[in-house]
């Protein structure tokens, strides 16, 4: 049996130091060996990053295309409204998050919920009879993307499912599936304007099943759901007895001819966890700010959903504090016409985009009511050279020079995603291009079936 001898060695003005002697009594097995073991290198990567896989970058980082060089390319594809200069932040934002810079006072770790100062400048901002928010019901998040992280960490475990629009934001699954989570894709209806498939979605509900995912105003559809149509997914879910995840990270950011419903005003027994943040409505997605509300009047979530978010929470320190300090006045101090000019924009640009793809044979656009998104049906029939979306976006990309997000990114064939964020003169110019590239290519009815022959 082994045994250790501590020997404490000091000398003149050097520190003590703890010798530690190895003494044998018997065996020969020596410091740093293991019986029976040859070390060697086994360093793999761990399941959870195998996986981990992102539909969006797996798609478009293999699309090997060169844009025309004969013209400047015009990217219709990143959902960052700050991308072309055109939508910039509102002064009152900017200042905010300077003068909590100057101050000096929130250099520091907060509470890995978020400052209570904070929760409580969210909850009063989005508190209402209908929806009633206290700070304790909010949750600090770094971005809404972590905010919907954490929802679904909370509420599922491996093995369970979770119900994801198609076509939907691509890290739902991302995240579900680095979870060891299933994912249950429901149908969303282009001929009602992204609608629900009501019956489709409960059939897909089993005693697995942990959440439903709503989104609402839709990426990347641009869709808003009315009021009774929030009202009969609330329905399915309290039939089957679900929680819900609402995405509603473009929450307000619909047109003027639309209104948006939070789903939680309109349900008294459904328990729901609503992410959003600034990212889109106040134009600065790279400061990380989301949250998580937390609606359950009927205590169905209970202290164990709560604590649970707390302890998830701890694992990292929650979001930048400097942003957090400006929070309270970002949300309460923004001027309405900040609001008001953004949203004429993405009208004035949804509708210029719609009419004009509307008139290009072989593509049917699908109209926006808010966001910053617009879905286009490509006819497959009208386009045989091509084998699907993908192929389709790749030669709009290399003759052209105008990259869309095929829709297969959203697990929805055949149709490309166009971003409204862009100057005017840029949608114009992309329209113009898409044009000329479909007319190139388009086969009406007799070509497309001679073409099919001759291959």
């Amino acid at each position: 049996m082994d045994s250790y001898l501590i020997q404490v060695n000091g000398h003149g003005d050097r520190a003590p130091v703890l010798d530690v002697h190895l003494k044998n009594t018997g065996n020969t097995m020596s410091p740093g060996k293991v019986k029976g073991r040859k070390p060697r290198w086994t360093v793999r990567a761990s399941e959870m990053s195998k996986r981990t896989f992102n539909p969006v970058r797996a798609i478009v980082d293999t699309m090997k295309v060169e844009p025309n060089p004969k013209k400047a390319m015009i990217s219709l594809s990143l959902g960052d409204p700050t991308v072309f200069g055109n939508l910039p932040t509102n002064d009152e934002v900017t200042r905010a998050v300077k003068e909590v810079l100057d101050s000096g006072q929130y250099n520091g770790y907060a509470p890995s919920v978020g400052y209570q100062s904070c929760r409580e400048a969210v909850a009063a901002y989005y508190n209402c009879p209908e929806a009633p928010l206290k700070a304790q019901d909010v949750i600090l998040t770094s971005g809404c993307s972590q905010a919907i992280e954490l929802a679904l960490a909370v509420l599922a475990n491996p093995g369970q499912n979770i119900l994801v629009p198609r076509p939907g934001f691509s890290l739902y699954k991302t995240l579900a599936l680095s979870m060891g989570i299933e994912v249950k894709l429901y149908n969303l209806l282009p001929e009602k304007a992204w609608e629900i498939d009501l019956e489709h979605l409960e059939s897909l509900v089993d005693e697995k099943t942990a959440c439903l995912i709503v989104n609402n105003p839709s990426n990347p559809c641009g869709s808003v759901f009315s009021k009774s149509h929030l009202q009969e997914i609330l329905a399915v879910a309290s039939r089957q007895c679900v929680p819900i995840l609402a995405d509603e990270i473009y929450g307000d950011m619909v047109f003027a001819d639309c209104k948006f419903e939070p789903i939680a005003t309109l349900s008294t027994n459904v328990p729901i966890l609503s992410c959003g943040g600034l990212a889109k409505r106040w134009l600065v997605p790279g400061w990380r700010m989301g949250w998580i509300l937390i609606h359950d009047r009927r205590d169905i979530f209970g202290n164990e959903i709560r604590d649970g978010l707390i302890r998830l929470s701890q694992r990292i320190l929650g979001p930048c504090t400097i942003v957090q300090g400006a929070l309270e006045r970002i949300l309460h101090r923004t001027p309405p016409e900040f609001y008001h000019n953004t949203l004429s924009i993405l009208k004035s640009n949804a509708d210029l985009c719609y009419a004009a793809l509307s008139a290009i044979p072989g593509l049917q656009p699908v109209r926006p009511a808010g966001a910053m998104y617009l879905m286009v049906e490509i006819e497959m029939e009208h386009f045989p050279e091509f084998e699907n979306d993908v192929e389709f976006t790749e030669r709009l990309i290399s003759e052209q020079s105008v990259f869309c997000l095929p829709a297969t990114c959203f697990e929805y064939p055949n149709f490309f995603r166009v971003v409204i964020t862009m100057p005017e003169e840029m949608i114009l110019e992309a329209c113009g291009r898409i044009q000329e590239f479909c007319e190139m290519h388009y086969q009406g009815a007799e070509g497309a079936q001679d073409l099919e022959c001759d291959k």
